[in-house]
């Protein structure tokens, strides 16, 4: 059995995760942190992190980015294994999660849904073919979400620029030139509840290619947020992502 620690789990994707948890054979809810823990949890329950004081092995965050330097900093002075879901990071904080990886494992995605970087791992196999054609991406979400552009629509397009040659362009208000052969294009859309949707366009002389993902529901986020951790329990260090999980192939019920 493997128990977490949910950090974030008051969240709207915190208590998905906790109800996935419960449900799941292989895992248990060790404990719940929260700035808006209630008391009546079913879970060990607390309000901060340097209140825990009970025992677990992997750590699963999905919080906010203003809360992130402190988790890193909590997950390298316990030594536990950290699941961090959280977008919306800054560069800096990118930076502090790669040098805590040489100390503890950290699984990092900005989208934990194996259908989502199925569609990265393929897009990158039609650049290969369509390099010439220009590329767009959208992207869709309810209207509570707080960044913009989401952190898969750069997923995505950091898996099509390996090279660093395209440039990123969001919405083209104002602009009075023509598209640059070099650029991608990325497109927010906030309404409604939308869960996840991202299309990736490749538009050439007289066709278009389009890649789409619809996520229905946040729970195959909560399910990614697992396989993580059933990774993770074995490293002593290292950063790894949704493509080590794909290799392995390791999924779960």
């Amino acid at each position: 059995m493997i128990r977490i620690l949910v950090y974030g789990a008051k969240g709207t994707m915190g208590k998905i995760i906790t109800n996935e948890i419960e449900s799941h054979p292989d895992f248990i809810l060790s404990a719940c942190v929260s700035k808006h823990i209630d008391g009546d949890e079913s879970c060990s329950a607390f309000a901060d992190l340097d209140s825990v004081n009970v025992e677990y092995d992997v750590v699963i965050d999905f919080s906010h980015f203003s809360l992130t330097d402190d988790l890193i900093d909590f997950c390298i002075k316990k030594n536990k294994p950290l699941v961090l879901a959280t977008t919306g990071l800054s560069e800096e904080q990118e930076q502090k999660v790669l040098k805590a990886s040489d100390t503890i494992p950290v699984f990092r995605s900005k989208n934990l849904s194996i259908g989502i970087n199925l569609i990265a791992h393929l897009i990158q196999e039609a650049h290969e073919l369509l390099n010439d054609f220009d590329i767009e991406i959208i992207e869709k979400h309810h209207n509570k979400k707080v960044d913009a552009p989401s952190g898969t629509a750069f997923l995505l397009a950091d898996a099509i620029n390996q090279k660093n040659d395209y440039t990123y362009i969001h919405g083209r208000f104002g602009k009075t030139s023509k598209r640059n052969a070099k650029e991608i294009g990325i497109h927010s859309v906030r309404g409604g509840t939308i869960v996840g949707e991202h299309s990736v366009i490749f538009a050439g002389t007289d066709e278009i290619v389009e890649f789409k993902h619809e996520a229905h529901s946040k729970k195959v986020f909560a399910k990614g947020a697992l396989n993580a951790a059933k990774f993770l329990i074995s490293k002593k260090n290292g950063l790894f992502n949704m493509n080590d999980l794909i290799t392995r192939r390791l999924t779960i019920d």
